[in-house]
């Protein structure tokens, strides 16, 4: 199964549920942004996936200027998703959406440039794959 833009969409309305809001995709997104650092950790690592998220932010911040404050955190040292935390909660629900869906497709287009579309659909889909609760069950913890 190929991860497009489509199946980037489908899974972001799997984790965030139906009760749509900014806040929720924001924060739906640092936990999508971990799973990615956790999957692709053994193959490019965690400077090899800031990086990435570094350029997908710099891609995307044209369509998306909303996402400047994340590309600045970025830019800092420490977490370096929790910028976009904040940058998407501050967006109406559909905005932040279409923003994260942009970075996740951003994203995923330089990954497999990187390392191509077998390794990269194999490394990834456990992230798409998550189950609905998952991010909910995380949050509580």
């Amino acid at each position: 199964m190929q991860i497009d833009k489509y199946g980037i969409t489908a899974m972001l309305a799997r984790r965030t549920g139906e009760d749509l809001d900014a806040e929720k995709i924001g924060s739906t997104a640092l936990f999508v942004w971990s799973d990615l650092d956790e999957a692709l950790l053994p193959i490019i690592g965690r400077s090899g996936v800031a990086v990435l998220y570094k350029r997908s932010l710099q891609i995307t911040l044209g369509a998306y200027p909303c996402l400047i404050y994340a590309y600045d955190e970025a830019e800092r040292a420490g977490k370096a998703h929790a910028g976009l935390d904040i940058a998407l909660s501050q967006q109406t629900s559909e905005h932040a959406l279409e923003a994260l869906s942009a970075l996740l497709i951003a994203f995923h287009e330089l990954l497999t440039y990187l390392i191509g579309s077998s390794l990269s659909e194999r490394l990834i889909q456990s992230v798409w794959d998550k189950p609905t609760n998952g991010d909910a069950e995380r949050k509580s913890e």
